[in-house]
Parts: structure tokens; sequence; C-alpha cells
């Protein structure tokens, strides 16, 4: 794991839950002085293990509580295709997650928008966006269970 240590752990753990948190209260959580802490999260930064600090909204209290993740095959593998395909669906702000996949499908998106007709809208934008789309198959979440960012360190 990048030869981390148990401050770093720690370090990469308390950002996970509280990204806004104090560089002196992040300092003594882990009982190291400001400057080497700051070293600490400068070195993990530069490394690319500490990629971005951002914040978590609410999709509900937002007016985005539809969730729906599509499954996609195509009949077309060509490297063209390929970053044509990944570039467009990129460009979806809808889109909040994005896989190619092992298996029966090729891909697989997470989207999130405010109801089934804004779902039924992404989802003419996105079939007449992109040719060689063979099936689109589309399942919704009818209540979210678990949710998290925090990866298990």
């Amino acid at each position: 794991m990048n030869n981390l240590d148990n401050v770093d752990k720690t370090l990469l753990r308390l950002l996970q839950q509280n990204g806004t948190m104090a560089l002196a209260d992040l300092a003594e959580a882990v009982n190291l002085t400001t400057t080497p802490c700051w070293k600490r999260l400068k070195r993990l930064e530069e490394s690319g293990i500490l990629r971005k600090r951002v914040a978590l909204l609410d999709p509900i209290k937002l007016g985005l509580s539809f969730t729906a993740f599509v499954q996609i095959k195509t009949s077309n593998h060509s490297k063209e295709w390929y970053h044509c395909f990944v570039e467009t669906v990129s460009e979806f702000p809808e889109v909040m997650e994005f896989y190619r996949m092992a298996g029966e499908y090729d891909y697989m998106m997470k989207v999130q928008v405010a109801d089934m007709a804004a779902f039924d809208n992404f989802y003419k934008k996105l079939v007449n966006s992109i040719e060689g789309l063979t099936n689109v198959t589309s399942t919704f979440a009818m209540e979210p269970l678990k949710y998290t960012t925090a990866l298990p360190l």
C-alpha cells in the first residue's frame, strides 16, 4: 500500500471523514506538530494517494433523488470508438460513475437525476449521441442502503 505507516493511514482516515479538518487538529490527532504533519500531507498529495478534497452533497435535498444504473453492450470495440464513447459519456453531468466492465455488459454507469422524466431525457441524449450501442439496460435504485467514499485502510 505505497509504504504508508500508521500515521499516514490515520491522517487519511480522518480526512475521509472530514476533508476540512484543520491542520492543527490533524497534527494533534496523530501526535505530531503541524510542520511534520503538513509535510506528510504534502507527500500524500504529491504521490497521488490524496487526490483531492471535495464537498459531498446530499442528492435528495438537491432534488436529485433518482438513481439509475445503466449497463451497455456494444459491437464496436475499436480504439477510436472507445475514446469517443468515453469522452462523450464523461461530458454528461448526470453520470456520477462510469466503468468498463468484464462480463455480460461492456460498460456500466451510475446516473443521478431528479426523476424518471429526467432519466428519460438523459437516456435519449445518450443513445442519440453514440452510435454502436447494441443494448442499453437500466435498473433503478429503490433506496440507498449504504454509501461511502471512504476507502478501507
